[in-house]
């Protein structure tokens, strides 16, 4: 048995989820079709994606201990996975406040949806597999 006290490490698959979201919830203030923001497009998507967005922060702040009881690692991977089927099928599938609009191309705030959503999958799949950060100093 060790004497030395247990460091307890930081979870790296909330924190790299954490930052998905914070980028997705981002995304929707920049222009995802021809200078329509993600706010601007859509009439429910927007508010469904920043919820899911902070359900992902939340379990970051379940996985430091700071909410209790933490939430489960398998919700935590389902709304990352639904998160991303949400905005793959905008990006598939114009919604209709620009599908009348002849060719509306894609912008910037849409690949970055797709890329922070991308991030809380890849963050939920190492909080399943509790993969943790822990930093140790040394003397020299």
């Amino acid at each position: 048995m060790s004497t030395e006290p247990s460091r307890p490490g930081v979870p790296i698959g909330p924190l790299i989820a954490s930052v998905g979201a914070v980028m997705l919830i981002t995304s929707l203030f920049l222009d995802w079709y021809d200078k329509i923001t993600g706010f601007t497009v859509f009439e429910f998507l927007d508010l469904l994606l920043v919820l899911l967005s902070l359900a992902t922060i939340a379990s970051l702040a379940g996985g430091l201990g700071l909410v209790r009881p933490a939430p489960s690692r398998g919700v935590s991977l389902a709304v990352a996975i639904f998160t991303v089927y949400v905005v793959a099928s905008q990006v598939i599938n114009d919604p209709p406040a620009v599908a009348g609009h002849a060719g509306p191309g894609k912008d910037v705030g849409i690949w970055i949806a797709l890329a922070g959503s991308g991030l809380m999958v890849i963050g939920a799949v190492l909080g399943y597999a509790r993969i943790s950060l822990a930093v140790e100093s040394r003397e020299r």
